[in-house]
């Protein structure tokens, strides 16, 4: 009674929490990915005990490398960030012409060694930094080592020696004083030789006396390799442990010619976009990531994915062991992930929760965690005690929106999401501007500007480099920036009323590029076109909504469907035969009882399709080939499946009994097998359904 009494707790917290914001957790003991469906780029993972922490990459935003916590894997809360601000030169400060865009926090290594935590990464033309910490909450000490050991990975080993292994394809391994006041002289060698397929992000282990560097490679597409030796300095043998797996993910839309090197965009400049492959992998596929243990022996595995404009996602994935490897995947279907599956056996009962809360009325005196500065902020010229109950921005002089200081910014969330935020102008001076930005490259803004006639609304397009221009009858505004990060599209709109919304612009074209290189962040800014301080501006009410974030009924149990094959256009088909086929579009069976299935809930996610014609359960039956899924009348293990909810109404089905989907090849005329790997970027390969309830 206690358990079924605490699961149905947990499925109303969930259903909650979805109709809010997103979160992995699906309240039935399963888990769906990404983790976030915002950016959380580069993780790294160590358990301590019962409890789980991750860091992330944070580039130029401050504060940076963010920590979180976690019980079972899935659910995650906010720490800390490990530093308020990291000032090593006036790039940080977003002074001169390239700032610390793509640059600043990369690929962090966390480590936990007798009572320290440890936070390792380097920062580009400013050597290895090394933060620690006896509590994960703080106070964090820094220490510059120095050099350029980037992408790294950290053990501490069985001696207490501590060594970093870094490089691209040649990975070298450096040992580290104890006091981390520079490297131990003439210890760095190159344990793998260029040729055998490694890439970098390294995260370095020892797991029963041998030693595993896990690397990422992006040549010629994203995968992840691990490379093993029984000593220290090799040899390695290597293998590839998770490759094309994008879970029904395309490549996204990218800016052409933008890199964390180059200067930041200025208005006027050309830009063009690289429009994605339907099937190209590019760094679409799981990479980049490690593994961890939990107290039982189980072992997940963890990673991130180049999500369009959203940015780089991170992924959980079970780990199969097998010949000594640690492969991402399910034994029969090694190298390839589940989109949805059961939560890690971590021994915690976790209600579903969200890590952040982006409304914020600036009623604290604090910031909420979701907000970073881009780039070390003024202090002096912002507030939230000026006035109580706004974020108040002074402006500061800008060659223009990316170059504006005290821009407060939060990434945005996808799929699909908005955000609004309501605009006191009033005082702001002449030449001065104050608005809501998407920062991107390219970035769009609308804002108030202020000139000698009054107020106006103003709409800035970089890829066109044209502004339109709108009248207002006075300083108080409600802006709003919607975002299709699936399709890479946005709009912005504003309104003087706040309910009434009227578009400027139309569809924006969004891009992923390496000179921000993260995702789209929604920005709050303030600056002034005439070179010098002006008046300020207050901003109130943000808020943001999520219209796929509720995903309760994703999961149509007990209901009666469809399922329309993506690849084909034809729907599932009980034949009379006694195997899973097609039936046509015009057919006399098309959308007939042996066309409709009702979807039974078996628990923890696990589903069983009945046939409405009586025909019996689809059941995996042999192993699982064409014409192995059946029809049968009496249920058994093998009707058992796991609901991979794809989004926007779309489905897989992942057999219990062979950890492969439920597919057909759509060149052929055979009927379903069960021995599918996964699915393919643009979800046209015969795995993806599209489901429709019968009324």
């Amino acid at each position: 009674m206690k358990h079924i009494f605490s699961i149905i707790l947990g499925l109303m917290a969930f259903c909650q929490l979805q109709a809010q914001s997103w979160t992995a957790d699906n309240g039935n003991g399963t888990f769906t990915n990404p983790l976030f469906y915002d950016e959380f780029t580069d993780p790294d993972l160590i358990r301590v005990g019962t409890d789980y922490y991750m860091v992330a990459s944070s580039m130029h935003a401050m504060p940076g490398l963010p920590l979180l916590r976690s019980k079972d894997l899935v659910n995650w809360e906010f720490v800390t960030y490990i530093f308020d601000k990291l000032d090593l030169g006036p790039d940080f400060h977003l002074e001169g012409d390239k700032g610390i865009y793509g640059n600043g926090i990369w690929a962090p290594a966390i480590r936990y060694h007798k009572g320290t935590f440890y936070v390792f990464v380097n920062v580009n033309d400013h050597g290895l930094q090394v933060f620690s910490a006896k509590d994960p909450a703080g106070p964090w000490t820094h220490k510059n080592m120095g050099g350029r050991i980037y992408d790294l990975g950290i053990l501490f080993d069985d001696d207490d020696k501590i060594y970093a292994v870094h490089g691209y394809d040649e990975v070298h391994l450096i040992q580290l004083k104890p006091d981390f006041s520079g490297y131990v002289e003439g210890s760095e060698k190159v344990i793998i030789p260029k040729g055998n397929a490694m890439g970098e992000g390294h995260h370095f282990y020892k797991i029963g006396g041998k030693y595993y560097i896990i690397s990422a490679d992006y040549a010629p597409v994203g995968r992840m390799q691990c490379a093993r030796a029984d000593k220290l300095e090799g040899p390695y043998e290597t293998v590839v442990i998770s490759n094309r797996e994008t879970m029904g993910t395309q490549r996204g839309w990218w800016t052409k010619g933008y890199g964390f090197w180059s200067n930041i965009p200025n208005e006027g400049e050309a830009m063009e976009f690289e429009r994605p492959s339907e099937n190209g992998f590019g760094a679409v596929t799981l990479h980049q990531g490690g593994i961890v243990d939990l107290p039982n022996g189980e072992w997940w595995g963890f990673s991130m994915m180049d999500v369009k404009s959203a940015g780089r996602l991170t992924f959980l994935s079970p780990v199969t062991w097998k010949d000594g490897w640690p492969y991402f995947g399910l034994e029969g279907n090694l190298g390839r992930s589940p989109r949805t599956w059961f939560k890690p056996d971590t021994g915690t009962d976790i209600a579903p929760l969200t890590t952040y809360q982006r409304d914020d009325d600036f009623s604290s005196a604090k910031l909420k965690p979701i907000w970073q500065w881009n780039h070390i902020p003024v202090d002096k010229k912002w507030s939230l005690t000026e006035k109580k109950g706004v974020l108040r921005l002074h402006t500061l002089p800008a060659k223009n929106f990316m170059y504006a200081k005290n821009t407060l910014t939060q990434r945005a969330i996808g799929p699909e999401s908005s955000a609004t935020v309501e605009l006191n102008a009033k005082s702001l001076k002449k030449g001065d501007v104050a608005g809501l930005g998407l920062l991107n490259v390219p970035y769009y803004w609308i804002g108030v500007v202020r000139t000698d006639e009054g107020f106006i609304l103003r709409f800035y397009d970089l890829v066109k480099n044209q502004s339109t221009d709108e009248p207002l009858s006075g300083p108080q505004v409600y802006l709003r920036a919607s975002g299709d990060y699936n399709r890479d599209l946005a709009t912005l709109s504003f309104s003087t009323d706040g309910k009434t919304f009227k578009e400027v612009g139309g569809e924006l074209r969004l891009g992923y590029q390496m000179k921000t290189f993260q995702g789209v962040r929604y920005a709050l800014f303030a600056f002034n076109t005439n070179g010098k301080a002006g008046g300020y501006a207050d901003f109130d009410n943000f808020k943001v909504k999520e219209p796929l974030a509720d995903r309760s009924k994703n999961l149509p149990l007990g209901k009666v469907i469809t399922l329309t094959n993506l690849a084909n256009g034809e729907q599932v088909w009980a034949n009379p035969h006694g195997m899973l086929n097609r039936s046509y579009p015009g057919s006399n069976t098309f959308n007939g009882t042996g066309c409709q299935f009702r979807v039974h809930d078996r628990g923890q996610g696990r589903i069983a399709l009945e046939a409405l014609d009586g025909s019996g359960f689809v059941t995996v039956t042999g192993a699982g080939l064409s014409a192995d899924v059946r029809l049968m009348k009496k249920e058994t293990e093998g009707s058992l499946f796991m609901w991979q909810d794809m989004l926007w109404g779309q489905c897989m089905l992942l057999s219990l009994k062979t950890n492969r989907f439920i597919g057909l090849d759509p060149r052929t005329d055979e009927p379903y097998s069960a021995d599918w790997p996964g699915t393919i970027p643009n979800r046209k390969d015969g795995t993806v359904f599209s489901w429709q309830e019968i009324k």
